[in-house]
C-alpha cells in the first residue's frame, strides 16, 4: 500500500537512476513522482508538495543547487527535506550543497539500505 501522505520527488537527468530509485522507493510503499530537469522539479515541488526531494546536482535548465536554494528560500516550501543525490564527491560540492540549504548529501553509487533508512527516519519526523 502506497503512503500517499509522504510523496517523494526523484530528480535526475539519467532515466536509469530515476528508474532504480523509483523501484526501490515504491517497493517500500512510497508515492514517487519524478522530474528530469531543474525547471520540471520546481514545477512538481510547487504543485505536488513532496515531503522529500532526492535531488541530483547536475541537471539541465536549472542545477540542483538552484532548485534547492529556491525551495529553501520559499516560506511555504522551506520544510521540504532536500537530499542531494549526486555523483559529485568533492568536499567543495558537499559544502556548497549545505550552503544552499540541503538537509543531507548522498553520493552515487549509493547504499539502498542507507538511503531507505534516511528517508524513513525523515518521514517519521
Amino acid at each position: 500500500m502506497k503512503d500517499k501522505t509522504h510523496k517523494i520527488l526523484v530528480v535526475d537527468d539519467e532515466p536509469d537512476t530515476i528508474l532504480l530509485a523509483r523501484r526501490l522507493l515504491e517497493m517500500e510503499g512510497f508515492d514517487v513522482i519524478t522530474a528530469y530537469d531543474g525547471e520540471e522539479a520546481l514545477e512538481k515541488i510547487y504543485k505536488e508538495r513532496p515531503k522529500i526531494v532526492l535531488l541530483d546536482l547536475k541537471l539541465p535548465k536549472k542545477s540542483g543547487y538552484e532548485v534547492c536554494e529556491e525551495v529553501k528560500s520559499n516560506e511555504k516550501l522551506k520544510d521540504t527535506i532536500i537530499i542531494m543525490f549526486t555523483a559529485k564527491i568533492f568536499n567543495s560540492d558537499r559544502e556548497r550543497g549545505f550552503k544552499v540549504g540541503a538537509d543531507y548529501y548522498v553520493t552515487k553509487p549509493f547504499s539502498a539500505r542507507d538511503l531507505i533508512a534516511l528517508i524513513k527516519e525523515n518521514i517519521a519526523k
